[in-house]
């Protein structure tokens, strides 16, 4: 039996950037009877909040629930009936425009520039810099067929490799390159959650759709966790099902 399930988000739980459907909420809180719960991604809070916070039912024990943002570089817990930060750890600016400039001498030399885009493609999230290739408010159907086998963005996250030696960049979600400080990777926000939450790495499982060699997914399995890779939502739904029913 484990502790902790922890669970990517987008491709995972969710659809790229959207909320979770009303039977992830129900399953997530069947799962958090019998287990905590952690998600880690590499979204920001606001977007935390609009996808997982606000799309569990009311029977959901969310003291039991770990929300970690930017790739585990912030943690929020469910206390006196609000969400709060445990911790935030964030770049200094001259990374920042570090890693701004990194970017743009990546897309330029390595030619993918989509037609189209909506949104900005390059977002500051405090703790970490986050490419979506087709823009921050891109439609699901776009993004499906841009990258679906990660060929492009393996390019590209080649290409930052050498332009920012000692930083963590990783792919994620259908369009996303993350990039955090050097060692910030899922296996560390994992880390950082055993220490704030007292479990055992080795009484927590994995669930992902990137636990592949440079997905951002990938580090979890290195950490030795258990860990289970799905395809979609719909196959994580099963899987948590098969969990639950394994707990009880």
């Amino acid at each position: 039996m484990k502790s902790l399930v922890a669970f990517d988000l987008d491709g995972t739980l969710a659809e790229s950037k959207q909320p979770l459907g009303e039977p992830m909420g129900e399953a997530l809180a069947r799962l958090l009877t019998v287990a905590h719960v952690a998600v880690i991604s590499g979204g920001d809070w606001p977007q935390f909040q609009k996808q997982v916070a606000t799309r569990l039912p009311a029977s959901a024990d969310l003291s039991r629930l770990w929300l970690m943002p930017t790739t585990g570089t912030k943690l929020y817990t469910h206390k006196d009936g609000d969400w709060s930060p445990v911790y935030a750890e964030l770049f200094e600016d001259a990374q920042k425009a570090a890693i701004l400039a990194a970017f743009d001498a990546s897309l330029e030399a390595t030619g993918f520039v989509p037609e189209e885009t909506w949104g900005e493609r390059i977002e500051d999230r405090g703790s970490q810099i986050t490419f979506s290739a087709l823009g921050q408010q891109a439609p699901i159907h776009a993004k499906d067929v841009w990258d679906p086998d990660f060929a492009k963005r393996k390019i590209i996250q080649a290409d930052l490799r050498t332009r920012l030696p000692g930083l963590s960049i990783n792919m994620g979600g259908a369009t996303s390159i993350d990039i955090t400080r050097e060692g910030v990777d899922k296996a560390y926000g994992l880390k950082k959650l055993r220490d704030a939450s007292g479990i055992a790495l080795d009484a927590m499982m994995f669930i992902g759709d990137a636990i592949f060699p440079g997905g951002n997914d990938y580090p979890a399995k290195q950490l030795g966790l258990d860990t289970v890779r799905v395809r979609d939502p719909q196959e994580t739904l099963s899987v948590i099902d098969a969990i639950v029913a394994c707990q009880k």
